[in-house]
């Protein structure tokens, strides 16, 4: 499972962003050095972050998991701001302008690089934190004396 999510988000956000070159989408301001590790290592967590929610059908449900999947949401979708072109994002050349996005939103872009990686490493952690790595039969209380 969590090839398959890290496989999925590598393609997602590589290929809209085009880390990855493509004909479909274009981006007009080359990617930085830094953009390739932040990508890959989204992709990573958000993989052992879907990987902690499968179950073997038996296990009871976490009431928690909506929370510390909504953190893993939010730090892919600021991975995607991360790592994309800043004048290629609609959203910041329609607030800011050609020039704003590269003058105010550019420099920030580490900053939501380093955002999207902590909210994935607290989901993860979060989920972690109560992961049980085998389920054991209860052990008698008597089963060690021998009398």
């Amino acid at each position: 499972m969590a090839f398959l999510v890290a496989g999925v988000m590598l393609l997602l956000v590589g290929l809209a962003t085009v880390l990855i070159p493509n004909s479909v989408f274009t981006r007009e301001i080359p990617p930085t050095a830094w953009n390739y590790p932040v990508w890959i290592l989204t992709a990573v967590l958000a993989g052992l972050l879907a990987a902690t929610y499968v179950t073997s059908g038996d296990a009871p449900a976490d009431e928690d998991s909506d929370r510390e999947g909504r953190w893993g949401i939010a730090g892919a979708v600021l991975t995607w701001f991360a790592v994309g072109c800043p004048v290629c994002n609609k959203i910041a050349l329609l607030a800011l302008g050609y020039s704003g996005a590269l003058a105010w939103f550019a420099p920030l872009q580490p900053i939501l690089a380093a955002l999207a990686l902590l909210l994935l490493w607290f989901a993860l952690a979060r989920r972690l934190e109560g992961a049980r790595m085998c389920v054991l039969p209860p052990v008698p209380a008597d089963a060690g004396s021998t009398a």
